[in-house]
């Protein structure tokens, strides 16, 4: 038989104070609960206890970790202590391994010399690379503890003593120890990885969608988030349709953070589920109103929509609506500038709002601008920016493409703001003609 098991069962108190040299051991752990305890980084984690146990503790070490996704494993360690793959945990569900993953335990294995044992260590450790690693040290023992925290196992520690340097009851004990303080910096690391892969998921979904082609008409947007936002916020944009049919619009969260984050998310959504049935834009405002007001939310949304559709004869006919929001601006071929007229109390506030549209007409080479606070409320030495001083700049962008036409305010805000903080920035521009 190549290999004698022998499942422990949790051990006496008192064994922790057992030979002379254990209590070098007790140092070890009180080491590896200082060294760990700063890092917030998983494999490296794992790796600096795998550098601490060789060759106090074992001769060789692999560790079992939750993978990135559901349902994955990642191993780390073994000879090469920056080796890690990642596997299946339904692979090793049926195995020994699978069984302290899921129970908690430890186990104790005497590997001997027989020709399987490669083909019996497989059960313990997951993959072909680490089980001849494994088998080369027989005769060896091999022990396989749990790393639990917070009432659940996240993992196992798998080491080998070789060349008769078997495991005792003490070092059992020991190494258990050091799994239990290992496994609180393990999880601490697991929690903060995974937080910032559920930021960064939410970064993702809440970034400003990729502008789509429109016949007929040139799109440009720009946004630019608050500085301590990093690179979410609570405004927004977004143009949703088909064919000569569209909905523009752009919005503004009163609230800051992950909330207002979050609410930018669902704002957005229901935009988009309202203007899939009906795209007037007045009828999608008390729409979006209905929802936010019936969830209750602290904070409010300022949008302003416009439904776009192009005519024959190659002109686009604006119906527009806001609902506490800026209004639009139209910045004709000419150089002429107009504020569109409309106007509404933000969605959420209260439980009935009227919205009424105005209708704008764009010819080839006019423009429409929808923007954010953070562009007239900017504030710089002489108070805010205004929006004022948004249509005196642009006359001189008349006929420009609505790209330059974007970065021209952009930067012009910018300027004016002489490197003092800013609210979220958010422009679109849409400007009739191909």
């Amino acid at each position: 038989m190549a290999i004698e098991p022998k499942t422990l069962h949790p051990l006496p108190q008192d064994v922790v104070s057992l030979g002379p040299d254990l209590r070098v051991d007790e140092r070890l752990v009180d080491d590896v609960g200082r060294a760990l305890s700063g890092s917030l980084n998983l494999r490296r984690t794992a790796l600096r206890l795998l550098t601490m146990i060789r060759p106090r503790l074992a001769d060789w070490g692999m560790v079992v970790l939750p993978g990135d996704r559901p349902g994955a494993l990642t191993l780390v360690g073994g000879d090469d202590a920056g080796f890690h793959t990642v596997i299946s945990a339904t692979a090793i569900a049926d195995v020994e391994l699978g069984r302290v993953l899921r129970t908690g335990g430890t186990v104790l294995r005497h590997v001997m010399m027989d020709e399987d044992t490669e083909a019996d260590l497989a059960g313990m450790i997951p993959h072909p690379r680490l089980v001849a690693e494994a088998a080369s040290m027989r005769p060896a023992d091999l022990l396989a503890v749990s790393l639990t925290a917070r009432g659940a196992t996240i993992g196992a520690l798998v080491i080998i003593r070789s060349e008769g340097r078997g495991f005792d009851a003490g070092d059992v004990a020991v190494a258990e120890r050091v799994a239990t303080s290992a496994a609180m910096a393990l999880d601490s690391a697991r929690l903060y990885e995974e937080r910032g892969r559920i930021a960064s998921v939410l970064q993702s979904s809440l970034r400003p969608p990729s502008l789509p082609e429109v016949d007929g008409a040139r799109l440009a947007a720009r946004y630019r988030p608050a500085a301590e936002h990093l690179d979410i916020g609570g405004d927004f944009y977004d143009v949703y349709g088909r064919g000569d049919d569209w909905l523009l619009s752009v919005g503004d969260v009163s609230g800051k953070g992950v909330e207002a984050a979050a609410l930018t998310g669902r704002t957005r959504q229901s935009l988009r589920t309202a203007c899939h049935f009906d795209r007037r834009p007045e009828v999608v405002l008390d729409a979006l109103n209905t929802v936010l007001f019936e969830e209750r939310t602290k904070d409010f949304v300022t949008v302003v929509c416009a439904r776009m559709r192009r005519e024959a004869d190659g002109r686009f006919l604006l119906d527009v609506a806001a609902a506490g929001h800026p209004a639009p601006i139209v910045l004709r071929r000419d150089g002429h500038v107009e504020a569109v007229g409309v106007g509404g109390t933000a969605v959420g506030m209260i439980a009935r709002v009227r919205y009424e549209p105005a209708t704008v007409v764009l010819q080839s080479g006019d423009t429409i601008l929808m923007f954010t606070d953070g562009v007239d409320e900017a504030r710089g030495a002489d108070g805010m920016y205004g929006v004022d001083r948004l249509m005196a700049l642009l006359p001189r962008y008349a006929g420009a493409d609505p790209e330059v036409l974007c970065e021209a305010i952009e930067r012009d805000v910018l300027e004016y703001l002489d490197g003092r903080p800013h609210d979220d920035i958010a422009l679109l521009a849409v400007t009739c003609g191909d």
